[in-house]
């Protein structure tokens, strides 16, 4: 059906035509200003729906009005729903005149109800009243309505003794207009060219964001953004004169646009500010004549360039010219530093203006110079080597520079009153090409000496002799890791540092070769069947170090044992400690087991070498080489019966020593792996 459903067929009604729910309009709404109204007829019911005004403006009340009417038998109207745009909001309802409370109402509906008798409809041609009746809904239009837009009513819903009937968008509609907004620019007390000036506009009717601009004449010299009713924009004049300033808001989806009055403001102009320079030579001979320029900008065309040296003026003023130099010819300054200056005097539109400081300084002719260079043709590797440059004439001062190839021997030498200078330098292996540089002194011209090469030969020193020696576990299990040993010692018994690697053989095979750190190469491994395996270790040699090997050793490997026991293992350390003082660290294993070693740990880095359980006990010196906490832990390797397990963490809070004041001293060298 069209709209009007579960209509009865009473009287002399089509039941065809109600039950097509056929729709008529009686009327059409009428355009522009003023109520407006339109008409439907449905099987024996006429709806009227009037807007009491089509051309609203926010804030405005509005009152839709649905009248029905019938030709029929009385129909009784149980509830009527009125549909309005979102933006409008709900104000009062009256049924007939008279007011009704609403029965409940969504964003865009409001709806009444009465009793089942309280509003008949009777037969317009008839004899009983009341032949109609009138639901009108009165609404406030909102500032979020769209603008200049056909906005639609209706009556959605309605609910009687014949059935109910669903009208959308019968109308009439509505139009919510732009709003107008008002701009007043304040006005501006003065202005100068090259100095801003705050320009600010009031907007009346604009929302915060909104875009301000200023004009100049017709020219847009700015935009500002509307911020509680004002925008605002620094405004910088570039001309003088009359200015006729204006401020044109643009408005919004909702607001038009205004532009405010004509401000006139006069624009003064002041003097343009020049600065001087002043060029020249700035060395020049005793009797050499020197010339001065003066350059002023912007260029003033005019004024005059007072010279002076110093406190002293040089000669008379001279003349700017169009381009903006003066310039001045001196015959001759004397021996020394001079302070020339430039001073313009100014002219109407510009002002004057002095120049920075130019030193201009005045000299005797220096004398040429020559440099001479003696060196060694050879010398060993680590041979002190004795360089000497003499300066001929001899100099009254400046220095000599001795360069191997592009780079400096050390600083600049003194040049002494017999014209020599030198230097004792090592160099390094290879050849050398040597150069002395005379900077020159005052009278004296710098100068440059003719190359040597001074060839230095390597000192070929025998490598020392080392001895490895491998440290391993008696007994494993497979699949636990352990940790094999091997300590590189030079031949005088100190280690050796970190050089070289060293390559474990297990069980006949090779595997990669581990880094020796501070004498010792450290390789946890895990043997993968049991028996007994043999272990070598080869150090590789390095630079200074001869290799060497190790005597063989022998590992016990067998399979775990189901009932082997799981052990605790605890570390204990002092809370606080100095460093490089000694502390001892215990690491206690239970239950007691029957052999094993334990490897304690300062954070990742290995303390020494595993230390053998004697007792269910470990022990180890240790003298901790830096400040700050270290973390220190005890890994126990497991023995036959015994697994393995690691302690948990124990804090040292170590602390630097306190420094003797009488001394001064450095403290001793710490020992990494302890006793």
């Amino acid at each position: 059906m069209s709209e009007h459903t579960i209509r009865r067929v009473v009287g002399g009604v089509s039941a065809f035509a109600v039950a097509a729910g056929f729709a008529v309009v009686a009327g059409a709404g009428v355009a522009g200003a003023g109520p407006v109204s339109v008409n439907w007829n449905d099987g024996d019911t006429k709806f009227t729906r009037t807007l009491s005004e089509s051309d609203l403006g926010v804030g405005d009340l509005v009152t839709s009005t649905t009248k029905f009417e019938r030709t029929g038998v009385v129909e009784y109207i149980y509830e009527v729903t009125d549909a309005h745009p979102a933006c409008w909001t709900f104000v009062s309802a009256t049924v007939d005149g008279g007011a009704r409370g609403l029965d409940s109402s969504g964003a865009d509906w409001a709806k009444i109800k009465g009793s089942i008798t309280q509003w008949p409809v009777y037969n317009s041609g008839g004899l009983i009243n009341p032949k109609s009746r009138t639901f009108a809904f009165t609404y406030r239009v909102g500032a979020d309505c769209a603008r200049n837009t056909p906005l639609m009513t209706s009556m959605s819903y309605y609910n009687g003794s014949l059935g109910d009937g669903s009208y959308p968008n019968k109308g009439p509609t509505a139009t919510v207009r732009t709003s107008t907004s008002s701009t007043t620019l304040a006005g501006v007390a003065s202005a100068t060219v090259g100095q801003a000036v705050t320009l600010s506009a009031s907007v009346t009717g604009g929302a915060n964001g909104d875009t301000v601009e200023f004009y100049d004449g017709a020219t847009k010299i700015g935009t500002g953004t509307v911020n509680n009713g004002t925008a605002t924009f620094q405004w910088t004049p570039t001309a003088g004169g009359a200015h006729a300033l204006t401020a044109k808001y643009l408005g919004n989806a909702s607001t038009g646009g205004s532009t405010s009055a004509a401000q006139n403001v006069t624009v003064a102009v002041p003097d343009a500010a020049t600065t001087t320079t002043v060029t020249g030579p700035a060395t020049v001979e005793v009797g050499q004549a020197v010339t001065l320029t003066a350059q002023v900008s912007p260029t003033p065309g005019g004024g005059t360039v007072q010279f002076k040296d110093g406190a002293t003026d040089l000669g008379a003023p001279a003349a700017v010219g169009a381009d903006g130099k003066a310039v001045l010819s001196v015959p001759s300054l004397g021996a020394g530093a001079h302070e020339i200056t430039a001073v313009y005097s100014g002219i109407a539109g510009f002002t004057g203006s002095t120049s920075a400081p130019f030193t201009v300084t005045a000299s005797v002719a220096d004398q040429a110079t020559t440099t001479a260079l003696t060196a060694p043709a050879t010398a060993d590797e680590g041979q002190a080597v004795t360089l000497i440059a003499r300066v001929s004439p001899a100099p009254a001062g400046g220095t000599v520079q001795f360069k191997n190839g592009n780079a400096d021997l050390g600083a600049p030498v003194a040049v002494a009153p017999n014209g020599s200078a030198s230097v004792t330098e090592t160099l390094p292996v290879g050849a050398h090409q040597i150069t002395a540089v005379f900077s020159g002194a005052p009278g004296f011209v710098g100068s440059v000496s003719e190359a040597r090469t001074v060839t230095v030969s390597p000192v070929v020193v025998p490598d020392k002799s080392t001895t490895t020696t491998l440290t391993v576990p008696a007994t494993a299990r497979t699949g636990e890791p352990v940790h094999l040993f091997a300590s590189v010692a030079g031949s005088d018994l100190a280690a050796i540092g970190s050089v070289g690697t060293v390559e474990f053989v297990v069980g006949g095979q090779a595997l990669p070769p581990v880094s020796v750190v501070d004498g010792v190469a450290d390789l946890t491994h895990t043997f993968a069947s049991a028996g007994t395996v043999s272990v070598q270790a080869a150090f590789s040699g390095g630079p200074g170090f001869a290799g060497s090997s190790a005597p063989g050793a022998s590992v016990t490997v067998s399979d775990p044992d189901p009932t082997d026991a799981a052990t605790t293992t605890a570390v204990t350390a002092p809370a606080t400690a100095v460093r490089g003082n000694q502390v001892t660290l215990t690491a206690t294993v239970s239950p007691t087991p029957a052999g094993g070693t334990v490897q304690f740990f300062d954070g990742t880095t290995r303390i020494g070498l595993p230390v053998a359980v004697t007792g269910g006990t470990a022990t180890r010196t240790y003298a901790i080489p830096t400040s700050g906490n270290h973390e220190i832990t005890a890994v126990y390797s497991g023995a036959p019966g015994h697994l393995g397990s690691t302690s948990a963490v124990a804090t040292v809070a170590v602390t630097e020593p306190p420094v003797d004041p009488g001394t001064g001293g450095t403290g001793s060298v710490d020992n990494i792996f302890g006793s």
